[in-house]
């Protein structure tokens, strides 16, 4: 049995300022019509033996994780949650407990990146099925990407000998090469780039982990003895997984142990780690343009221009990267893209809201968007989704007002329940307890306008709630 573990709990702070630490890009749909996670999930449909996925995410990503695998027909992924980010090394000894726990120690696990694209899925299965032998009997396989250009910002694996039909010797890792070097290896062949997507044995990776980095078994050990299932998602101990060292996979188990082995991988991957590598990964237009939303260019060529809600006019521009969203704009030369890390620099050191929240800040039951914030007074565009209902809630300092804009709303307030449809409003005072539900089969859509001394988020007492959220 295959058991593909998805790494989620990246920020992708390089392709600022869509992906931002609070809606980062595996929850985008930056290449297709779906998510990226959303992608890796329905990735797995063509390989044989493949059972429900195991997802580790971080804490603050739960309702999202569990949103995708249902957009993508899930409906019975694991997710295990890490209370805070330890690397690679240690959110795959987590799962690798999980799965011993519940099923045989040799079941195998794929371990995925829930960030990357692969255009090719029937060549990915064919990889899968070739690596499944290898791992089988006790190897550590890591999928090698066939290169086809001298890139400088992934890190290589420099292939041996030819174990068996597509499997070969891990010869050595290299890290990320100069332009010089690269080409060097592309002209020699025998190194790929390193994709992070793994196949294992789980008992195999946990003894390795144990001899090679004894620290992180000992902690992952004690963090997942001490979990705990809360409704759809299992919670390890905090206090021990904050206690393990972080490392990755790469520099803890595979650059160290002897066991490792590689399968070249040709179909048609990218990690998506730049705009430039986002622009490649979708189709151009006559002028070798991107154009994503409301977008019209004049004189404009190798360009990726994509607009998340308002008109974006580009004229005479060539090779530029611009991104728009509703409360920032990048604007970058195609050839600096790996630099968009020192404009997030600048924004963590000025402690930027715009790195930490997207414009749309999603929820369990759905999904709000600030359209004015003022001293005293904020406006929302609030989105619930049908059957869904926020917390039972009372503020100190604000009284609001709402207003339908289409479907039904069910409303607490005080010892008070009644109905609003469209057009219609109600207004809660400040101290009131109170409840917005969704009892319809479509979206229900409103205006909340907030009025008082202090309007910020962390103005909530909750009583009640739906999704096992702390009371506050």
């Amino acid at each position: 049995m295959i058991v593909p573990v998805l790494l989620a709990g990246g920020s992708g702070t390089r392709l600022w300022p869509l992906s931002r630490e609070q809606h980062p890009k595996q929850f985008l749909r930056l290449a297709g019509e779906h998510s990226l996670l959303e992608q890796t999930f329905l990735r797995l449909r063509d390989i044989p033996e493949i059972a429900e996925p195991l997802v580790v995410a971080r804490e603050e990503y739960r309702f999202l994780v569990a949103e995708h695998a249902r957009r993508a027909g899930v409906k019975a992924a694991k997710i295990l949650l890490e209370p805070v980010g330890r690397n690679t090394a240690p959110a795959i000894a987590l799962a690798a407990l999980e799965v011993s726990r519940h099923q045989d120690g040799d079941s195998l696990l794929l371990v995925l990146p829930s960030d990357h694209v692969i255009s090719d899925d029937a060549a990915f299965a064919r990889a899968v099925r070739t690596a499944a032998t290898a791992a089988s009997s006790g190897k550590l396989v890591t999928f090698g990407i066939t290169p086809d250009l001298p890139e400088t910002g992934f890190g290589y694996i420099k292939s041996g000998a030819d174990l068996s039909t597509g499997v070969y010797a891990l010869e050595r890792f290299v890290e990320k090469p100069d332009a010089t070097t690269a080409a060097r290896y592309l002209a020699e062949g025998g190194y790929y780039w390193n994709s992070g997507m793994f196949l294992f044995r789980a008992d195999t990776y946990l003894a390795q982990l144990e001899t090679l980095a004894p620290d992180i078994a000992a902690s992952a050990r004690a963090a997942h003895a001490a979990s705990n299932r809360d409704a759809d998602f299992l919670r390890v101990d905090a206090e021990a997984f904050r206690a393990c060292r972080a490392d990755s996979i790469d520099y803890a188990v595979m650059e160290k142990t002897a066991d490792a082995v590689v399968v070249p991988l040709a179909a048609g991957w990218s990690d998506l780690g730049s705009w430039g590598s986002v622009a490649d990964a979708n189709a151009r237009d006559a002028n070798g343009n991107v154009l994503q939303g409301d977008v019209i260019t004049e004189d404009v060529s190798g360009s990726f221009i994509h607009s998340q809600g308002r008109l974006v006019a580009a004229l005479g521009i060539k090779d530029q990267i611009v991104v728009e969203t509703k409360d920032a704009v990048l604007v970058a030369d195609k050839s600096r893209v790996q630099d968009v890390k020192k404009l997030v620099q600048q924004l963590e050191s000025g402690q930027r809201r715009e790195l930490q929240e997207h414009p749309r800040v999603y929820r369990p039951w759905g999904s709000y968007e600030d359209l004015e914030i003022g001293p005293r007074y904020r406006v929302k565009h609030i989105l619930v989704k049908p059957g869904a209902r926020l917390s039972l809630q009372m503020h100190h300092h604000r009284a609001e007002h709402w207003v339908v804009v289409s479907g039904t709303a069910k409303v607490t307030c005080g010892d008070k329940e009644f109905m609003l449809s469209e057009d219609q409003s109600t207004y809660i005072p400040i101290g009131h307890k109170h409840r917005l539900e969704n009892p319809g089969k479509m979206t229900l859509e409103l205006i909340e306008v907030q009025t008082g001394s202090y309007v910020g988020e962390d103005d909530i007492v909750r009583f009640e709630d739906a999704y096992g959220r702390a009371k506050s």
